[in-house]
């Protein structure tokens, strides 16, 4: 029998291998057009001042994310911009696996280098999944609620995750929680109970000045259970997808990657003022 170690280390490739299918496949993906996004000479508009930076999920990247809801925002007059965050030595395209306050202070570094290609005055931030929650680091640690008006959360792991209870084995096999922690130090943060995110979610979830719009599915198998997404505090919409829609099956990568439900609340999100009504009918709009 393979010692514990070797066994968990099998076990967490064998998981990262499996999730990464799930997803559109990193390699090709990353060499593809942005679409119309990334663009440094964009000049946000009247009807949209700010710049939307878009921040990708565990074993995502700039681009593979992206292919669905940046083009999608870019047709509604957006500039739209993405970043790379949390990678690990030696490893390309699947980021977002580095220590999520890092991952933060790349955040902040890339939100000033925006503003000051636009010469707005805030962004606004769309994330998926870890992408949802780490920018909350952000925004409370490093000042980021100065220069953000708006964060839209599609399945952000808020208060972390059990994976369907899997995490709660963890004690259970020792060094399992060390091994993790070692190797990739962003699952670890992710995991609920974490010392990350039990540091993020003192005091309170939300800061002064932000509105935050959380759009989950009842369906997610990563982020459970599911209604741990939501936040609660001043300025905060809690969405379920399957209210807008109950046909919309999305899990959590779907969600952020191809749903054109969610892609409409994202919008209504960004656009207050001129937010239209959600239905089954919005992945046709």
């Amino acid at each position: 029998m393979l010692p514990w170690k070797n066994l968990l280390r099998a076990v967490t490739v064998l998981l990262l291998t499996v999730a990464a299918t799930l997803a559109p496949t990193a390699a090709a993906q990353a060499a593809a057009p942005s679409r119309g996004w990334n663009d440094y000479s964009c000049k946000p508009s009247a009807a949209h001042p700010r710049p939307v930076v878009l921040v990708h999920g565990t074993l995502g990247n700039s681009v593979d994310n992206w292919l669905g809801l940046a083009p999608y925002l870019v047709h509604r007059g957006y500039c739209v911009y993405s970043l790379d965050y949390g990678q690990l030595p030696g490893v390309p395209f699947f980021h977002g696996l580095g220590p999520i306050a890092k991952s933060a202070e790349q955040l902040d570094a890339y939100v000033d280098r925006v503003l000051a290609a636009t010469g707005a005055e805030e962004a606004d931030l769309v994330g998926h999944s870890q992408g949802g929650m780490m920018p909350r680091h952000y925004l409370k640690f490093l000042g980021g609620a100065d220069k953000v008006n708006a964060l839209v959360g599609i399945a952000p792991d808020n208060h972390g995750t059990t994976l369907l209870g899997l995490t709660k084995l963890l004690p259970y096999f020792p060094g399992a929680e060390d091994l993790i922690s070692a190797h990739t130090p962003g699952l670890a943060d992710q995991i609920a109970g974490s010392p990350f995110l039990t540091r993020l979610n003192e005091g309170g979830d939300t800061v002064p000045g932000v509105t935050y719009t959380v759009i989950a599915t009842k369906y997610d198998q990563v982020v459970t259970p599911y209604r741990s997404q939501f936040l609660s505090g001043e300025h905060v919409t809690n969405v379920l997808i399957q209210d807008k829609c109950a046909l919309d099956l999305s899990e959590h990568v779907a969600i952020g990657t191809v749903d054109r439900i969610a892609f409409h609340e994202v919008a209504n999100a960004l656009d207050p003022a001129h937010a239209t009504r959600t239905t089954c009918a919005s992945v046709i709009g």
